[in-house]
């Protein structure tokens, strides 16, 4: 059974003006998303600065947001590290506190050779008895989890059941689906690929895009499930241009920009992470305004 159909959000993690994570904020974006038809909350993802909270921060991240959750749609935390010891150190703990799930990045900067993704990810799902779901982002983490590898894992590891795939390759989508063959469920992990990975037997997004216009994101996906493919696609074609702004500089910085414009107080990033330019700012502004988000 899948961890979760459909949208989940990749939130963000919202600062206050001292610095320190905001979980006022936190839980008050998390209802917003649940009221809006989100179907999972993703936290301490690549949108949620998990690379610059402390270790305490990260834990607390996940327990919290579990626990504001109680239960409404499914948690699914990131975990994921260039080490694996500390990607068994932080799974055990989110499923300690409750995770309903783990997102887990390939380790990045080590560039690590398919064998050793193989060992990394098993040693992490035998730490563990929740679900796992990978992360393929090999323009972030310089490795690609070829499909290959991501079937063999699939199948040889029970509690390793899917994929979050963002490499932009759409036929590299392709040869996975039919190599894995309904034994992997797979997430889009690109905004702007909802549809085509949907249409190649994909289950849902893991989104950005979610995190400003949630019902927008869930109706893509829950029309396309539905039978519905025309409104999919004509949604899909709508979210173009916010999704070409949020990510005209780095992620999340323009959706934390976002939110801030509309109301969301999520504070500032964390270096090395910096404030949009200007001229970013009046475009995002501008697509904000015209799908009457501010």
């Amino acid at each position: 059974m899948a961890i979760f159909k459909g949208a989940g959000v990749a939130i963000v993690t919202p600062f206050t003006a001292d610095d320190k994570v905001d979980y006022e904020a936190l839980g008050k974006m998390i209802d917003f998303q649940i009221e809006n038809g989100t179907d999972a909350i993703i936290i301490c993802g690549t949108t949620g600065e998990s690379s610059t909270l402390t270790h305490e921060e990260h834990d607390e991240c996940i327990r919290f947001t579990v626990e504001y959750v109680a239960g409404r749609v499914p948690v699914i935390a990131g975990t994921g590290s260039n080490s694996t010891a500390e990607a068994i150190r932080l799974s055990t703990h989110a499923e300690k506190v409750g995770a309903d799930a783990l997102l887990l990045v390939t380790p990045y900067y080590n560039k690590a050779t398919q064998k050793g993704l193989i060992e990394h990810y098993k040693k992490i799902a035998n730490s563990v008895t929740i679900p796992i779901i990978m992360y393929n982002v090999p323009s972030r983490t310089g490795v690609n989890i070829l499909p290959e590898t991501a079937v063999t894992l699939a199948k040889e590891v029970d509690n390793i059941v899917g994929i979050k795939e963002a490499s932009g390759n759409i036929g590299q989508v392709a040869r996975l689906a039919a190599l894995a063959d309904g034994c992997i469920d797979i997430y889009s992990g690109n905004d702007d690929q909802i549809v085509p990975l949907l249409s190649l037997g994909g289950i849902g997004v893991i989104s950005v895009l979610s995190n400003i216009a949630p019902k927008m994101t869930h109706d893509i996906v829950a029309s396309y499930l539905d039978g519905d493919v025309e409104t999919s696609r004509k949604l899909q074609l709508q979210a173009m241009d916010l999704n070409d702004v949020l990510f005209c500089e780095v992620n999340p910085i323009p959706v934390k920009a976002a939110l801030n414009m509309m109301g969301m107080c999520t504070g500032n990033l964390r270096s090395p992470l910096c404030e949009m330019s200007e001229a970013h700012k009046e475009q995002l502004k501008s697509a904000l305004e015209r799908h009457q988000l501010i």
